[in-house]
């Protein structure tokens, strides 16, 4: 034990030399634009509750009436004790809310991207990859029997090449995230189900930092686009401010998935009273227009800024704003310079994203106050003046 210790700190070390060392912070008060974290109250501008809906009192109260009724946890997985009215009520709303036949709950969106990556393709087939896709979709794509394709980022002509050159497989499928999380970018999907259709391809999309925030009624790239692809990947713990994830489709998707997906059938199911308040959140979204229009004249109005300082800033129209500082240490010394003007938004270093790219990741929501972007962007200023970032 005592050598596998000593090996585990050398490859310790070695992190923490190049900057790339992580730990936790404390957060000790509900989510909300300011939050306590350890010791001190922040503003936060690095989390995934985009329509402030974590906090909101409808899906409090959802929590607490049905954890008095069905109690703390499931108990088991959906096919043992883990099944109640509340996750078959969730999946229902999920189906509409997406305009799919059915849908079926995973226990989080990574499970629900793994478990359909590694049951779906299998041994014969070829999965094409955006070079961008999340950890999550990487490791399905890893433990799929298939073969996997890296296309270039967003880039349509690549992908197309490489739908040629995979003629050959007996299916092919074409999966990428609807907004990608460390970029902002949002994939075109009207072009990938263009091209799918020509080099008869299925389509998998990660709908999570879509749902909620893209289309007029949030119901993610596919109503952005106008588009439904084959597979809709969710997850339930970012603008919908729960826990969970789900795989949205046709019946038949859902009943192989039901009886194939590892991550599906061998994992515990979420609580009932999450489900519930999952399914408030959901009814309140579509009727939440104003609330996405805040959203996303923060995110421009921090953006425009951002870039007219001088800063290299990335991203389309999403809430999710990532700022460019490059070299790993610099980017945790800004980290650590906004923490000390008591802003949290850590740095983005590698492996998460390439060397030579790390980044401030801002992310904006609904309730964001006028005057906290303000003091966000003063201190963006200041601090990218000081370190050089910005002339």
């Amino acid at each position: 034990m005592l050598q596998l210790d000593q090996r585990l700190r050398n490859r310790l070390d070695e992190t923490k030399k190049l900057g790339l060392y992580r730990k936790f912070r404390t957060m000790n008060s509900a989510p909300s634009s300011e939050v306590l974290i350890d010791n001190n109250r922040q503003l936060v501008f690095s989390s995934n509750n985009y329509l402030g809906l974590a906090n909101d009192r409808r899906l409090i109260d959802a929590v607490e009436k049905t954890v008095r009724e069905f109690g703390v946890g499931s108990s088991g997985s959906r096919l043992t004790t883990g099944h109640t009215k509340w996750h078959q009520k969730l999946e229902a709303t999920i189906a509409k809310f997406k305009k799919t036949e059915a849908a079926l709950l995973f226990s989080s969106g990574y499970l629900a991207n793994v478990g359909v990556l590694s049951s779906l393709p299998v041994k014969g087939d070829v999965i094409l990859s955006d070079a961008l896709n999340h950890a999550s979709i990487i490791d399905g794509c890893r433990l799929s029997k298939a073969d996997s394709i890296i296309y270039d980022h967003i880039d349509m002509e690549d992908l197309e090449k490489k739908l040629v050159a995979a003629k050959s497989y007996e299916r092919r499928f074409i999966v990428t995230d609807g907004v990608f999380s460390m970029d902002g970018t949002i994939c075109p999907l009207e072009k990938i189900m263009s091209l799918a259709k020509k080099y008869d391809a299925f389509v998998i999309v990660d709908d999570a930092h879509a749902t909620g925030v893209l289309g007029e009624n949030g119901r993610g790239t596919s109503e952005y686009f106008n588009a439904l692809p084959d597979v809709v990947i969710g997850t339930l713990s970012k603008a919908v401010g729960a826990e969970g994830g789900f795989v949205a489709g046709s019946h038949m998707l859902i009943d192989f998935l039901r009886n194939n997906a590892r991550t599906f059938i061998f994992q515990t199911s979420i609580p009932p009273s999450i489900c519930a308040a999952a399914c408030t959140s959901f009814n309140m979204i579509e009727d939440s227009i104003e609330k996405r229009q805040q959203l996303h004249l923060n995110a421009k109005r921090i953006k425009t800024n951002l870039e007219e300082m001088g800063f290299i800033v990335r991203g389309n129209n999403t809430p999710i704003i990532p700022v460019l500082i490059g070299e790993t240490n610099k980017a945790v010394t800004f980290a650590k310079r906004l923490d000390e003007e008591n802003i949290y938004a850590p740095a983005i270093r590698p492996p998460t994203v390439a060397i030579g790219e790390s980044r401030i990741r801002l992310t904006v929501t609904a309730d964001h106050r006028t005057d906290e972007i303000d003091y966000l962007l003063k201190t963006f200023k200041l601090i990218g003046k000081e370190l050089n970032v910005i002339s």
